[in-house]
């Protein structure tokens, strides 16, 4: 995961409400675009993975359902991964080897069906799905700054919540 540095506690003091409002204007303009980017993966990878599928014997509900267990399990280790570093604990392995494993599954899901178009056309088919999985990686460090940022103001000024400090959930 990419780290991001922010001030130490002492240097962070209290920032005015404009800059609240900038930070809090990037956490929601993140989130916007990561969940835009989502729905474009995620329509373009289940009708790639649904193709794929057809072209390889299933039909009927089960052509249409295997998909989704492959962009759902991308999603459900995400959400471990996200809770996990909101919450500074470690990550479950097997959400680690599973994300990993959903990732390959879509992107060789997306790759197969672009490859009739020759390397060119595989990579582009892959490209909704590699950059769901990078806006998503870049989302988490935002999430994290803000939060440190919070905690440093809450230990300075003493609030008793957290919340009052500026911290704040997607």
């Amino acid at each position: 995961m990419t780290a991001i540095t922010t001030a130490a506690p002492a240097e962070t003091g209290h920032l005015p409400a404009s800059a609240r409002g900038v930070d809090r204007a990037i956490r929601i303009s993140t989130a916007i675009a990561v969940l835009a980017v989502a729905g474009v993966a995620a329509y373009e990878s289940y009708w790639h993975a649904y193709a794929v599928i057809g072209a390889h014997g299933e039909s009927g509900v089960t052509a249409r359902l295997e998909p989704a267990t492959i962009d759902g399990l991308v999603y459900a280790s995400s959400m471990v991964n996200l809770y996990a570093a909101r919450h500074r604990l470690p990550v479950p392995a097997l959400a680690r080897w599973l994300l990993t494993l959903g990732i390959v599954a879509t992107l060789a899901a997306n790759m197969a069906q672009g490859w009739s178009h020759g390397p060119v056309g595989a990579v582009v088919a892959a490209w909704p799905a590699a950059s769901l999985v990078g806006s998503y990686e870049l989302s988490q460090p935002v999430d994290e700054v803000s939060r440190d940022v919070a905690l440093a103001r809450h230990a300075a000024g003493g609030a008793t919540d957290v919340r009052a400090c500026g911290a704040h959930s997607w």
